[in-house]
């Protein structure tokens, strides 16, 4: 069923803009033909003057015939050809040609020099006609092409169809797509029902006085189903679904944006009730009040686009749906009451949420008894609807490659692993040396991880390269979905980022650059909790950064002075200095610990929690079965001095 329905929106996705595919075409086909003309124009002319080789002066002429070699001369309109005197052992003439010069004594010197002469009457008439034809059979070739093109093309509207609507118009057996098939989005799905439910009973709800809302704007991140919500929303409604984006109304001629909305919304009403899809409506609705950025084009084609979300009654039952992941850039025009009423957020999906996308993708893959996809969400915090689609579908080809007929749980982690730090590199072979330091370095991470009441459980350690340049890495799980992070929680994410530093120092009495990943993330945590948490005693309860593009790259900007962002840089270093120090200090108490556990590392290349937390058990002594009370005792971290302490 998915792969049908994927097939189809290929298909429709490929059959989308036809008239925009046939105007590209149009161009394409002026633009040979063009070509063409042009080469046959200069292919003329060089065929009108070639035999230059042969061309002679008209001294070299007469002294020719003064010499006695010419046979026969014939005076043409426009040249003097002559004919040489055969040569002994040629069986043919040469000719040569030259310019008409007024010689009132060429006569008498040719009978002279006993040279045969003659003299053609001119043709004018001929001449011209032939020039003028040859001359306009291009011009006429290209003109009725032009015609031809702007004749078959103007069907789509307009000149050439540049004012033409590239709208698609679905619907519902060709989108294929209800709320069936969307999951982890219940919130956005209700609102979006309630307007398919106003299509379809309108009655219900202008008893009570309710006025279908004009537009609805889904925001959120990359990847987590805006346009599939869309589509759900045209197989649910089964009324006529435009759908463009918003990329289709700009080009470079000023004024055919607008052209084309009035006619996508002309052609709107006129099939009413209907939904309208603009897909990256940021490329035409970038807030005006930037100069620096203006364009007359897309600003014209943004006030047409008011203008027809103005005109239209919502009574007629046209309905205007667009998707963004940059909301903040949008002219507040466009986004106030009665235009965009309903601001729809398609967030990442919750634990719940990812659960029920699995199921949805993998309702046609064939799955053994051993698949948890709770345990596989738990594993995916931040994944969006594509990312979780591409695991299954990356399980399914794991499976198929290693020989199964079913996908199983192990297939599930390693497709995870693939989607977040790439393939195994196995044509990449590390020495002893590389090996041993990759390996303290990622046991340093997870066992400061086990040593710390606030980091998550360890679920993997390996040491086999990955193509996303990850040399090792240490796979954590949480226990479950959480939405908040303490402080406590955030010192000791800072203590495990740089364990895998400490590790290298406190065993190879140096360092190397295999932790740039890991200290970046540092940083990057460290100076959150001071500008935009207000974790610091310094600063205290002060935003000194902001999150811009928050669906995009969420890239802070400062909102502070030089000198307070001096300050920052300190209040940062300070904490990460600290955090470094608590890491060694863990990993010195535990050294034997870490010797152990790493040599089994490099051994195996890739051991699992179980096996980490068995080794690191029977090193500290510690009884699994009393694991609950011996937790207790566990070393953590005090959240202001980050001291090493003992809880009792």
């Amino acid at each position: 069923m998915d792969n049908q329905n994927n097939n189809q929106n290929n298909n429709n996705q490929n059959n989308r803009n036809p008239n925009n595919r046939n105007n590209k075409q149009g161009f394409s086909f002026i633009i040979l033909v063009t070509l063409i003309t042009s080469i046959m124009v200069m292919a003329l002319f060089q065929f009108q003057g070639a035999g230059n080789d042969n061309e002679i002066s008209y001294d070299e002429f007469l002294e020719m015939v003064d010499d006695g070699k010419v046979e026969e001369v014939e005076i043409q309109s426009g040249r003097i050809v002559i004919t040489e005197k055969k040569e002994k052992g040629h069986k043919t003439a040469k000719e040569y040609y030259t310019g008409v010069v007024r010689d009132d004594s060429l006569a008498e010197r040719l009978e002279k020099a006993n040279v045969k002469f003659s003299q053609q009457i001119p043709d004018t008439t001929s001449a011209i006609i032939a020039q003028t034809v040859f001359s306009l059979i291009p011009v006429v070739i290209l003109v009725g092409v032009f015609v031809w093109m702007t004749r078959k093309m103007s069907k789509g509207g307009g000149m050439m169809g540049i004012g033409k609507s590239n709208a698609k118009m679905y619907v519902e057996k060709q989108t294929g797509v209800t709320f069936r098939d969307v999951a982890g989005q219940d919130e956005a799905k209700e609102s979006l029902q309630e307007v398919v439910d106003f299509l379809h009973n309108p009655g219900k709800y202008t008893s009570v006085g309710a006025k279908l809302p004009k537009g609805a704007l889904l925001v959120g991140p990359p990847g987590t189903g805006k346009t599939l919500l869309a589509k759900a929303v045209a197989g649910e409604a089964k009324v006529p679904f435009f759908s463009l984006s918003g990329s289709a109304f700009v080009e470079m001629y000023v004024g055919v944006g607008a052209s084309r909305v009035r006619d996508l919304f002309k052609q709107a009403q006129q099939m009413a009730p209907c939904i309208i899809f603009i897909d990256e409506i940021d490329a035409i609705g970038k807030s005006r009040d930037n100069q620096m950025g203006s364009n007359d084009e897309r600003e014209q084609t943004l006030n047409q686009l008011l203008a027809e979300m103005d005109g239209f009654e919502s009574n007629k039952g046209l309905v205007l749906l667009a998707a963004t992941n940059r909301p903040e850039i949008l002219d507040p025009a466009l986004l106030r009451p009665g235009r965009f009423d309903r601001r729809i957020v398609v967030e990442k999906p919750d634990l719940k949420g990812r659960v029920d996308v699995l199921k949805v993708h993998s309702k046609d893959v064939r799955m053994d008894e051993t698949v948890d996809l709770e345990a596989i969400a738990l594993a995916t915090s931040g994944a969006v609807g594509s990312d979780l689609a591409n695991m299954i579908n990356e399980a399914a080809i794991t499976a198929v490659k290693k020989g199964r007929t079913a996908v199983s749980q192990s297939d599930l982690f390693e497709a995870v692993e693939v989607v977040l730090v790439g393939k195994e590199k196995k044509d990449r072979i590390m020495s002893q040396e590389e090996r041993k330091i990759v390996s303290y370095h990622e046991v340093g991470h997870a066992l400061v991880s086990a040593l710390q009441k606030d980091a998550e459980p360890v679920q993997k350690i390996t040491i086999v390269p990955r193509t996303m340049g990850a040399l090792g890495y240490v796979m954590q799980t949480p226990e479950e979905e959480k939405f908040l992070n303490t402080k406590k929680e955030l010192h000791a994410m800072l203590v495990g980022m740089l364990a895998g530093r400490a590790a290298e120092e406190i065993v190879f009495d140096t360092v190397t650059t295999g932790a740039s990943n890991d200290i970046e993330k540092a940083t990057k945590v460290a100076r959150a909790m001071v500008t935009q948490y207000g974790m610091s005693e310094k600063f205290g309860l002060i935003g000194l950064e902001s999150i811009q593009n928050r669906y995009l790259d969420g890239r802070p900007v400062s909102n502070c002075g030089q000198e307070t962002a001096s300050e920052i840089d300190k209040e940062v270093m300070k904490l990460l200095k600290d955090s470094y120090e608590a890491a060694k200090d863990l990993l010195k108490g535990h050294r034997k610990a870490l010797d152990k556990i790493a040599a089994f590392l490099i051994e195996k290349e890739t051991i699992t929690g179980k096996e980490f937390m068995e080794i690191f058990h029977e090193v500290e002594g510690i009884n699994p079965d009393d694991k609950k009370e011996k937790s207790e005792e566990r070393i953590t971290m005090n959240p202001v001095s980050l001291e090493k302490t003992e809880e009792s």
